[in-house]
């Protein structure tokens, strides 16, 4: 069943922000999945995933077309998706979050002058049971 950021648990908060890899779902033009390894971050309180990028990857052109994306991230027995619409961001303050994010998720990235942030608003969560309550 589906599930909305209000259903994730504390050990869901946990793992979103424990230093692990995920997957980004996008949708090519021929109406393929596009499924790439990405680091990427939660902010809880917004309901927003970002992943840093760059300009011109087929991830931005994807987004910038469809309008919607998905991350998973998978741990042994755990795992989660988080999805909804998304877009692409290119203004200063909005790379610059991503990147904070980042660093403090992974590591600090290089610095990239073609760097955009990929926003997926979250409105779609799915996940093993130890991560989600049960009361929907």
């Amino acid at each position: 069943m589906a599930k909305s950021a209000d259903d994730l648990t504390p050990a869901a908060l946990e793992f979103l922000t424990d230093r692990h890899l995920g997957s980004l779902s996008t949708v090519r033009a021929a109406g393929t999945p596009h499924v790439v390894a990405v680091g990427f971050t939660y902010d809880s309180e917004a309901q927003v995933v970002r992943v840093i990028t760059f300009e011109g990857s087929q991830k931005v052109k994807n987004v910038e077309r469809a309008g919607y994306a998905a991350v998973f991230q998978v741990d042994g027995p755990r795992w989660i998706t988080l999805e909804g619409t998304a877009a692409v961001k290119r203004d200063a303050d909005s790379i610059a979050e991503g990147v904070r994010r980042y660093a403090l998720r992974y590591r600090q990235p290089k610095i990239n002058p073609r760097r955009v942030v990929i926003e997926i608003n979250v409105a779609r969560i799915l996940g093993s049971q130890s991560l989600l309550t049960t009361t929907n």
